[in-house]
């Protein structure tokens, strides 16, 4: 007897690029051994490509949600496995993220079905189905509106309705330019999000050097005035060099009364941060504790200079000095600097002033840059500013969990602290 046509359905096969997915494949032999492929490419063409090893049940069936891969690019079951594992295809640069740049068109990704198991890498056997799935990081009535607001750049991003909205600030590390997916995905979820370049692009300074935290003022303040924006405080979430920046906000500005800090320090690093009379220096990396692998790439995890040093107490943001709460995001595994240690100093710290307003989110497992769901792991990325592949650490299953439930806590932590 003939067997009907193999066919594999993703639900929805259009969605937000935070939520969930359904694969479902049907129509395979019982047993019949499969590979599931994804193939994304970026703005730039850059192709990217997971694959999973799967065999159908009695029924000729395999859901992603109940069945185990085993093996490809994870094992154990796992619905976002092929999402989250999405890496540089061979023909490609080794290191590339795949992160949106623009938020208006979706991410493409293709699911195909493959006879029998192909090693990642290896040439697959015979394509027996298809479908293609859209993640968008932008939901429909959502609106994007570009800023050159006195001296403030980046792109406001707005919830549908009538609002009023608890505001968020939204920074990246020392990638700088304009990163905006993470702000259009929380205006999704309901929040006015700001999204804040602070140097290389526009007319901001080209380099790290130094930064006026007046800058940070005069954006915070353009948020909370905003008439969409609920009162009266506004919040900031930030990774690696942004998160440092918005304790220092949470820190000497009134206006901000919420801070995430994700992968963060508790000292100012590299740029010497002013304030008025105030000057925080920047602790220094010393490159001669960088060490790289016989592969060529870098591990910066010794190279910042010792903030317990107390020679560098300077360089620490008095934190206590706060009102507002704070929420510390770490990965246990960051290899780019000791994210886990500089959320205890930044605890204990609190605790010396008498001060219980904070939560910590530690995650064993997980790399240096926790974003938001099923973004794809990225244990080694090039840097843009070193120009070389750099750590991250971090093991993909446990990196993708990390993100999977901060996510939900972040969102959490900012509704009830900005109302």
């Amino acid at each position: 007897p003939r067997r009907r046509a193999v066919s594999v359905a993703v639900s929805p096969a259009a969605g937000l690029a935070d939520e969930r997915v359904e694969t479902r494949v049907a129509g395979l032999g019982p047993g019949q051994p499969v590979t599931l492929r994804a193939v994304a490419a970026d703005e730039r063409g850059c192709l990217f490509q997971s694959c999973a090893h799967y065999r159908a049940d009695g029924r000729g069936e395999l859901h992603l949600g109940t069945h185990a891969s085993h093996g490809g690019d994870y094992t154990g079951v796992e619905p976002m496995g092929l999402f989250w594992s999405l890496a540089p295809a061979g023909m490609e640069k080794p290191y590339q993220r795949l992160v949106p740049r623009s938020t208006g068109a979706p991410m493409k990704v293709e699911m195909l079905v493959h006879e029998g198991h192909s090693q990642p890498g290896a040439f697959p056997g015979p394509v027996v189905a298809k479908a293609q799935v859209e993640r968008w990081f932008t939901a429909p009535g959502v609106r994007r509106i570009r800023l050159k607001e006195g001296g403030v750049r980046g792109s406001l991003f707005l919830p549908p309705g009538d609002g009023p909205f608890p505001g968020v600030i939204d920074m990246y590390g020392d990638e700088g330019g304009l990163i905006e997916f993470r702000s259009s995905l929380l205006a999704t979820r309901g929040f006015a999000a700001l999204s804040l370049p602070y140097f290389d692009f526009e007319d901001l300074p080209k380099v790290m050097k130094e930064f006026n935290l007046e800058y940070f003022e005069e954006a915070a303040r353009f948020l909370q005035r905003h008439p969409k924006v609920k009162g009266p405080g506004v919040g900031v979430i930030g990774t690696g060099k942004g998160a440092e920046l918005g304790l220092s906000m949470i820190t000497f500005l009134p206006e901000v009364v919420a801070a995430v800090s994700v992968s963060g320090c508790s000292s100012n690093t590299v740029a010497d941060l002013h304030y008025g009379d105030m000057t925080l220096p920047g602790l220094r990396f010393d490159m001669n504790k960088v060490s790289v692998s016989d592969t060529g790439v870098f591990d910066t995890f010794e190279a910042l200079d010792d903030p317990t040093n107390p020679a560098n107490s300077p360089c620490t943001i008095p934190i206590e000095k706060a009102e507002g709460h704070f929420l510390l995001v770490v990965g246990e595994d960051d290899r780019m600097w000791k994210s886990s240690l500089y959320a205890e100093l930044a605890i204990g710290r609190l605790r010396q002033h008498g001060k219980e307003n904070f939560e910590l989110l530690s995650y064993p497992g997980a790399g240096h840059r926790i974003d938001p769901p099923s973004t794809p792991f990225c244990q080694v990325a090039m840097d843009r500013v070193l120009g070389v592949p750099v750590l991250g650490g971090g093991e993909s299953k446990a990196h993708a969990r990390a993100q999977e439930h901060s996510w939900g806590k972040i969102q959490e932590f900012l509704r009830f602290h900005l109302g």
